[in-house]
């Protein structure tokens, strides 16, 4: 049973621009695993399924959220998300294979995971690169948990307008 405590984030779907213009989007599939794509940026067109994250609420009274996680590619990411105030702070740890060599990670990365563990593996990780910004969250739909239909497709395949959506 998902505790109530995140049950206010689990199904959320969000769009948010980070300050130095890299566009993402977000889907908390539940309380301890997202979807997510990268529409601009150095990985911009990259997308992830059923990433295994860590989910705390950080906020007795306010809707405040922070994600963790890891990737095969060995990049970690924190974001702390602000329902209320729709802004979010991201952290990501970039291995230094990703900033020599981005493009090797643009991809649906559930169909290369062995890849890119083995890219992971071989280096180099450091030194490591701290991508440190806040990003305005854009566009909030909620959606129900566990909805394979709301991240399904490369950014690619996606109308121009649909990362323009504001509400």
């Amino acid at each position: 049973m998902m505790s109530e405590s995140v049950s206010n984030i689990v199904g959320k779907h969000l769009i948010y621009k980070y300050d130095n213009g890299w566009q993402y989007e977000i889907y908390v599939k539940n309380d301890h695993t997202i979807d997510y794509r990268i529409h601009s940026g150095i990985v911009g067109g990259r997308w992830v399924k059923d990433q295994q994250v860590h989910l705390v609420k950080l906020s007795s009274t306010e809707e405040i959220f922070k994600l963790s996680w890891t990737e095969p590619t060995g990049t970690s990411v924190s974001l702390s998300i602000n329902l209320n105030e729709r802004h979010l702070h991201g952290t990501i740890f970039f291995p230094r294979w990703v900033m020599n060599e981005p493009q090797k990670t643009v991809c649906f990365q559930n169909d290369h995971l062995d890849e890119m563990r083995r890219y992971r593996d071989c280096g180099p990780t450091y030194p490591i690169e701290v991508i440190d910004e806040f990003a305005q969250i854009m566009f909030v739909e909620d959606c129900r948990a566990n909805d394979e239909s709301i991240i399904a497709c490369a950014s690619s395949e996606l109308p121009s307008s649909y990362i323009k959506r504001l509400n």
